[in-house]
């Protein structure tokens, strides 16, 4: 039986006539008879008898009734799913970024995303770079957002934006009397900062020596964040990405690096996947709050 044939079927068991069920489909009552019709030839047994100008079911279409609006629930489901979908009204999108712009960018995106979307799921990973790459090959994530856009060929990535350095200061430290603090005012510091082989440790690194500059890091961090309690507790002076609100967390004085380097912000995807049409809007959403979270870091700068 067809999806028209079971929509034919279905509707004059629930009417009792054929005049009834062609005005609840809206189609014409010699329609509506003829494809009733054509399913009893292709099912080979009749599916109602008239009796008093009404149809009667038999014994055949009271057996598969419920089988029949069971299988035309699921596919109104289907329909229903379909076209929330095409009108990116349902479905999953997953966006994986590293710490920063997890914590800066993504809530403003998904802020703006859920009032226009409010029937589809959202799911953030905070992961390292290796992992982002790693979670769009296997499509476990269908978006990244990491500060770097050296990657593998077969990630594409899109530089949104670029954002500097900012210094971290403990409360009370002599260099807070500086309104900016360059590369030379951290020689001979406790400095806390990246590991080797990253991308701002490599930038930093590149800096300090185009300025003839020697920095070297008593203690490394892999994220930024993490700079906040060695700060807190007095370990010394981070020098880490300028995205993040810094000024928000208590305890620390916050300053800007000039004459400091740059490092890129990237919207990453696969180029083996496609996105989804969610997918798509939520790209849409990620570049709109980049743009705004650096536009905030300008403005406080």
């Amino acid at each position: 039986m067809r999806a028209r044939q079971l929509e034919v079927f279905i509707a004059v068991m629930r009417a009792g006539t054929v005049t009834a069920a062609a005005r609840t489909l809206n189609i014409s009552q010699p329609a509506l008879s003829q494809i009733l019709l054509h399913a009893e030839d292709e099912l080979g047994f009749t599916l109602f008898e008239r009796v008093k100008g009404r149809l009667r079911p038999t014994p055949e279409a009271l057996e598969i009734f419920p089988d029949a609006e069971r299988l035309s629930a699921g596919l109104e489901g289907l329909r229903r799913k379909t076209t929330d979908l095409r009108l990116g009204r349902a479905g999953l999108v997953r966006v994986a970024a590293s710490p920063p712009p997890a914590m800066a960018i993504l809530p403003r995106a998904f802020t703006k995303f859920r009032a226009q979307h409010p029937n589809i799921m959202l799911r953030a990973h905070s992961a390292p770079i290796a992992a982002i790459v790693d979670m769009l090959r296997a499509g476990d994530a269908s978006l990244g957002v990491a500060m770097d856009n050296r990657l593998p060929p077969d990630i594409e990535a899109e530089v949104i934006g670029s954002v500097g350095f900012a210094c971290l200061l403990p409360t009370g430290h002599a260099l807070a009397r500086k309104t900016e603090l360059t590369l030379a005012d951290l020689v001979g510091e406790e400095l806390i900062s990246y590991r080797g082989n990253t991308r701002p440790a490599d930038e930093l690194a590149h800096a300090a020596r185009a300025q003839g500059v020697t920095l070297s890091p008593s203690l490394e961090i892999d994220v930024s964040i993490s700079a906040v309690g060695f700060v807190q507790a007095g370990l010394g002076i981070a020098l880490v990405d300028a995205l993040l609100p810094w000024y928000k967390f208590a305890g620390l004085a916050v300053r800007p690096l000039t004459a400091g380097p740059e490092f890129p912000i990237a919207l990453l995807t696969s180029r083996t996947r496609s996105l989804s049409l969610a997918d798509e809007m939520m790209r849409d959403e990620i570049r709109a709050a980049c743009a705004a979270a650096l536009g905030d870091h300008r403005a406080k700068a």
